[in-house]
């Protein structure tokens, strides 16, 4: 039996918000996949008697395997519903979680890190996730992918305690059974709420009445495969920028003699209000559009980057931190915005997926950049200056596209841009 479609009386009802609040719960407990490696990352070399570079690999293997999956899993869904990739991605996850508990060595638990639980299992709880959330609001659009992305953080929030204590008092092998099977239980009911389809767009009834002579689909008066390309150039260079403090922030505090769990607070500052930062750049996105809002967002991300530079006392650090987590949690809920406002939604989940794993691409290759550079130089004030010229990089990208957005909308807008840029 095919799933109900939903009517235009469903956007931003109150099963639309039920339905925000389940994806929400979904991407925190899928964010296990990423989050659980690291917490017992000790415990993994000395089981398997590996050096630390090996028993990080699997938390490689996983984000490798997340943002390939985001590509398939949002195609998944523009075919059969969001229903289908998360139930994939729930039996993934616990499948995944089980198998690495029993892993009798390291490369079978590599692989059940990069294809269950990566590529099979986190992949589906956020790309699909974000981009049905976009086609059940209208007005409220992006305040509600804002919600549903502060998962991710959520994610980072909750799980690290929870893994941590349950590895303390049982090991890390009955705790991820344990997680793999709670994953199960608790995934599978949800996702069944998730059954309906989304109800029609506008912009596609819009786009079907103009089909005759619209011609092809120009977002922002450029090709759509080039609008793409940019978006994702956009989305690395942005990351990479973003992960210079979040991955080496830790590191960076011990250099400077405060003790690594000095870092780990700063680590949690900015986590804590990149909630709170998603949170208002929902609500300003849907006052002045995704790519304002993208803009405003690298702006001040990189002024942040650059406060890091003069100020590297202990007080002002933390000062600093905070300012980053509060400037640039907003940013990557952004693209997803902008690829609902510009392209067809029926394209939503594999575009929305393809950008975001441009952004974990950004986010690997800039933690892995940002200790070259530190190797190279001795310092992290190069590493500082690095993500600041990436950042620079993607200003002038977002600020193309805005200008050509702008320009279009003058001489006449494309059938699937939104009234604002």
């Amino acid at each position: 039996m095919s799933a109900p479609h939903a009517t235009t009386q469903d956007i931003e009802s109150r099963y639309a918000w039920l339905r925000l609040m389940v994806s929400l719960t979904l991407m925190t407990i899928g964010g296990a996949g990423m989050y659980s490696i690291s917490v017992v990352l000790p415990r993994i070399q000395q089981d398997f008697a590996v050096d630390r570079g090996a028993a990080s690999f699997p938390y490689t293997l996983t984000m490798i395997g997340f943002g390939i999956g985001g590509i398939a899993m949002g195609k998944l869904a523009d075919r059969f519903g969001v229903m289908v990739p998360v139930v994939v991605g729930s039996m993934g996850i616990g499948l995944g979680f089980v198998a690495a508990g029993v892993a009798p060595n390291l490369v079978l638990f590599d692989i059940v890190h990069g294809v269950l639980i990566g590529l099979l299992g986190t992949s589906a709880t956020f790309a699909p996730l974000a981009a049905d959330t976009s086609k059940w609001f209208d007005r409220r659009r992006g305040i509600a992918l804002a919600i549903c992305m502060s998962g991710n953080y959520v994610a980072g929030a909750v799980w690290p305690p929870v893994v941590r204590y349950f590895s303390d008092a049982y090991g890390w092998r009955a705790t991820f059974v344990g997680i793999g099977i709670f994953s199960v239980l608790a995934m599978l009911p949800l996702a069944l709420a998730l059954r309906r389809r989304p109800p029609p767009q506008k912009e596609e009834v819009a786009a079907a009445m103009g089909s005759t002579s619209a011609g092809p689909v120009r977002p922002m008066g450029l090709s759509a495969g080039l609008v793409q390309f940019l978006l994702c150039v956009a989305a690395v260079a942005c990351c990479v920028a973003m992960s210079m403090p979040q991955v080496h922030i830790v590191a960076y505090c011990s250099d400077l003699g405060f003790g690594a769990a000095r870092g780990a607070e700063m680590l949690s500052l900015m986590l804590a209000l990149g909630v709170v930062s998603r949170l208002v750049s929902g609500w300003i996105s849907d006052r002045i559009g995704g790519l304002r809002t993208l803009l405003l967002g690298s702006i001040l991300q990189g002024i942040a980057l650059l406060l890091f530079l003069p100020y590297d006392g202990l007080v002002s650090l933390y000062v600093v931190s905070g300012l980053f987590g509060l400037f640039q949690g907003g940013i990557v809920p952004s693209y997803a915005l902008i690829v609902r406002q510009h392209f067809p939604a029926a394209q939503a989940g594999w575009r929305v997926g393809t950008v975001l794993m441009a952004s974990l691409f950004g986010m690997a290759l800039g933690g892995w950049m940002s200790g070259a550079v530190f190797d190279w130089t001795g310092s992290y004030r190069a590493a500082f200056i690095n993500g600041i010229g990436w950042n620079l990089l993607n200003v002038a990208i977002v600020s193309f596209l805005l200008w050509s957005a702008t320009r279009s909308t003058r001489v006449g807008p494309s059938a699937y841009s939104s009234a604002r840029a």
